[in-house]
């Protein structure tokens, strides 16, 4: 596992309030993961400021995968 991918899976976790344990590549945000739209959007700043990073809003928030987030946040570090 990478460093973007271990970091990804924490922020994900905190953020979600659930198990690291339940995270894998191809969970969804929403339909596996529970997030709903708010989180979404918490998820987005959480991943901006845990890689000190901005991101395209509009963009991240088309992400639908854990393993998605990972390649996506990988073009900005």
């Amino acid at each position: 596992m990478s460093d973007v991918e271990r970091r990804v899976r924490e922020v994900v976790a905190r953020t979600l309030k659930i198990d690291p344990g339940r995270i894998e590549d191809r969970s969804r945000f929403v339909e596996d993961l529970g997030a709903e739209s708010i989180q979404s959007v918490e998820l987005v700043a959480a991943f901006e400021e845990e890689f000190d990073i901005e991101m395209d809003e509009e963009e991240a928030l088309d992400v639908k995968t854990v393993g998605k987030a990972v390649e996506f946040i990988q073009r900005y570090v």
